[in-house]
């Protein structure tokens, strides 16, 4: 059988030697001059490639249609990927159980895929780039590049999604689906900065904020809360928990949605107010503005105070039970507004992509069209951060190119 797997990052690279290893004749198409572009940057160039857990906790970190991957992820979960991983290359596990290659070179988990195709004899044709995929009768029969047309039996497009355009993502994958009649859920960001209404936040530009929690709320619903780093910017929020926040609000319409940041989660609003009575009592001569270094950040006094409405300028003496209150409600919630997430481009994975409805989950298969698969982030799949999303593309890819097998 001959088998034509489309694009070179890890979902085609894994797709393209399972299913050499069951004897087909497999060609990797790559547009780039490279593989794995994408992964050279993954992980600040170190490249997360998996997560040391088990398969529920794996899931638990799949934002998009978990329950369409559960069966992949156990036909090749994460101690699997590693295990494939380290018969070429000697892993680590870092803090929240995120795995790196030895080195911290991303490059060498690029090398330890290609030496696998190597094993297996997968000819890897580089800057060719794949312009349509033709079918008959319902059979996939060739796929046309820019340099020749090649006859196969079946096709695997691990083309990935739009996050990153420079690296080779450009949405083919969207364009192959659709030409078949495949339905794709709208490509957005997902892991990305979150922009803010209003202005409170431009003097704040380059804060960066530890041992906080954001929530978020639609309506009086709240969707998601996670305690860790933030970091304000020129045009609101980023840092890690408001990459994981972007990809729960990514599809909602932003006008119904609020962000409420925790400055001090570790104080109920009680044991906050005798806080700030303490460091009154510290500074009982000075004026409120001026007695909260101790408490907060020099950088966030102004905003909370505005936030609260209370008047900076009353001595500490003549606050007030109530304004008191107050001011720990705004410490305790200083609420934001999201206008927009980033651009699609800047997201670190791609929320969106084919129609996993119309995809058979044990094989990655087409419903629509016999012999034409679908792995990795063009799937309308994605995880948080922690080496989730690479290893949606490692199981996605085992069952597609496992697919004859799986059957």
């Amino acid at each position: 059988m001959k088998v034509v797997v489309i694009g070179g990052g890890p979902a085609g690279m894994i797709s393209a030697y399972f299913g050499a290893k069951l004897g087909n004749e497999v060609i990797l198409v790559e547009k780039n001059e490279k593989l794995g572009k994408k992964l050279y940057i993954t992980g600040k160039g170190r490249c997360n490639v998996t997560n040391d857990c088990d398969v529920d906790e794996f899931l638990s970190n799949v934002v998009s249609n978990p329950r369409f991957l559960n069966g992949a992820a156990r036909r090749f979960p994460p101690e699997k990927f590693m295990d494939f991983l380290e018969e070429k290359q000697q892993l680590k596990v870092e803090r929240g159980n995120r795995v790196y290659p030895s080195s911290d070179k991303a490059s060498d988990i690029t090398k330890a895929l290609e030496n696998h195709l190597k094993d297996v004899g997968v000819e890897v044709r580089l800057n060719e780039e794949v312009k349509e995929i033709c079918a008959e009768n319902g059979n996939v029969n060739a796929v046309i590049t820019s340099k020749e047309s090649i006859d196969c039996d079946r096709v695997i497009v691990c083309t990935g999604g739009i996050s990153y355009p420079s690296t080779g993502s450009t949405g083919d994958g969207y364009i192959f689906a659709k030409s078949f009649g495949h339905k794709v859920v709208q490509p957005v960001a997902a892991l990305c900065g979150i922009e803010l209404k209003g202005s409170f936040f431009k003097p704040l530009q380059g804060v960066s904020l530890k041992n906080v929690e954001l929530t978020a709320y639609q309506g009086d619903k709240k969707l998601f809360s996670q305690f860790g780093e933030m970091l304000f910017t020129h045009f609101g929020i980023s840092g890690p928990i408001v990459l994981t926040t972007s990809s729960y609000i990514n599809r909602l319409d932003l006008k119904t949605v609020k962000l409420s940041l925790d400055l001090k989660p570790a104080l109920s609003e009680e044991q906050l107010d005798a806080r700030i009575l303490r460091d009154f009592e510290k500074y009982k001569n000075k004026l409120v503005r001026n007695s909260l270094d101790d408490l907060l950040l020099k950088s966030l006094i102004p905003v909370v105070i505005e936030t609260s409405g209370i008047d900076g300028d009353k001595k500490n003496s003549e606050f007030s039970k109530a304004d008191r209150k107050k001011l720990a409600t705004a410490i305790k919630n200083l609420t934001m507004y999201p206008s927009s997430l980033r651009s699609v481009e800047e997201g670190i994975i791609t929320s969106g992509g084919v129609d996993v409805s119309e995809i058979n989950p044990k094989t990655m298969e087409s419903k629509l069209v016999n012999g034409l698969y679908f792995a990795g982030e063009v799937l309308d799949v994605d995880a948080l951060t922690g080496g989730f999303n690479i290893t949606v593309a490692a199981c996605t890819a085992y069952c597609a190119g496992n697919a004859q097998m799986i059957k």
